[in-house]
């Protein structure tokens, strides 16, 4: 087992890598505990959570919405849980901002612990203390930002993990090395999917590595007024292709990561040589770079994207690869820039 703990705004969250869930009565006590997760994780791994207060909501990111959260607040309720229990979302993203969100609106903030279980929650969506649900086709529109008091990360879960699921997550593993490490970008053009997935003291180094990514960005800046806008490399186009197409979310930043290079490129003098070295890692990585998706929906849904000001938006270009840097866009120059491949 190896503990780390990170500072956010003062706030320190303990994160345990290489502990098994079986141990979370050692951070959180199954009597002060409600588990939060997903009816396919609990069939798969039920009898880890014997003898624990269990909420179960519907697999999959069209149940990330306010009518769940409102059935677990009821259950809550009936079970006359106070701010001395603690909230514990195991599963992927959708499960910890859904937790992460209940954790902190109920009677104002209760205790909160995670353990993610894909790649995409270990790297990305469990660290950091955003949470919240879609609203229509909007991604991620309701929310907060809340920390958590512990992060545990139980690496045995990614033998259940599907196919999909590892391809989708090391999307966010390639955006981190895009925007702020170059040598990690390189490790991964030496090596596959495959050998991570057969190799745990590879992945879990790999894990930890981007978990020092992400908490590193947040720590200086948790409200995302300046760094941590950097996440969102690849996101601005990929969260509206991704509701739109109904993909993986892996898969729409993907294509979206390569909207961004092309923008780069265009806007920055990022090298067109550079965005093929970054599409032929996502396409090694099984990942996509480019759909026939309809351009002007896409542009629509962008009117709704939380990064907008006025006719303008928050996009995230590379000057080169593990150097990012945001700039305020014109959302029709946008627009006219990628006809060529949206």
């Amino acid at each position: 087992m190896k503990s780390t703990n990170y500072t956010i705004n003062q706030k320190t969250i303990n994160c345990l890598f290489g502990v098994s869930v079986n141990e979370i009565n050692a951070f959180a006590s199954k009597e002060n505990s409600i588990i939060i997760t997903d009816e396919i994780l609990y069939s798969l791994h039920a009898t880890k959570w014997e003898g624990c207060r269990i909420i179960q909501i519907p697999s999959g990111e069209q149940h990330k919405i306010q009518s769940t959260v409102d059935h677990i607040i009821n259950q809550l309720l009936n079970w006359q849980v106070n701010k001395d229990n603690f909230i514990i979302g195991i599963g992927g993203g959708v499960v910890t901002d859904i937790a992460g969100y209940v954790a902190s609106v109920y009677k104002r903030g209760i205790k909160l612990g995670l353990v993610p279980t894909t790649i995409l929650g270990m790297t990305d969506a469990a660290i950091g203390g955003k949470n919240g649900v879609n609203v229509a086709l909007v991604k991620n529109m309701v929310g907060t930002i809340y920390q958590p008091d512990f992060i545990l990360f139980d690496f045995s879960f990614l033998k259940t993990l599907p196919e999909q699921e590892w391809i989708s997550g090391f999307a966010e593993i390639i955006k981190h090395a895009c925007i702020k490490d170059e040598a990690m970008l390189t490790l991964l053009e030496h090596h596959t999917l495959e050998e991570f997935q057969n190799n745990d003291n590879m992945i879990s180094d790999l894990i930890e590595k981007n978990v020092d990514i992400k908490f590193s960005i947040v720590a200086a800046d948790e409200k995302e007024n300046a760094d941590r806008r950097l996440l969102n490399f690849g996101h601005t186009i990929g969260h509206a292709v991704e509701n739109l197409c109904e993909l993986p979310h892996g898969n729409a930043v993907s294509i979206g990561i390569i909207a961004a290079c092309h923008l780069s490129e265009k806007i920055n003098g990022f090298l067109s040589s550079d965005t093929k070295r970054i599409a032929d890692l996502l396409n090694k990585y099984h990942l996509p770079t480019s759909i026939d998706v309809n351009h002007k929906k896409v542009f629509e849904l962008l009117q709704s994207d939380k990064k907008r000001e006025g006719a303008s938006i928050h996009f995230v270009l590379l000057n080169k690869i593990g150097d990012a840097a945001t700039k305020l866009l014109d959302i029709n120059m946008v627009e006219n820039n990628l006809k060529e491949i949206l």
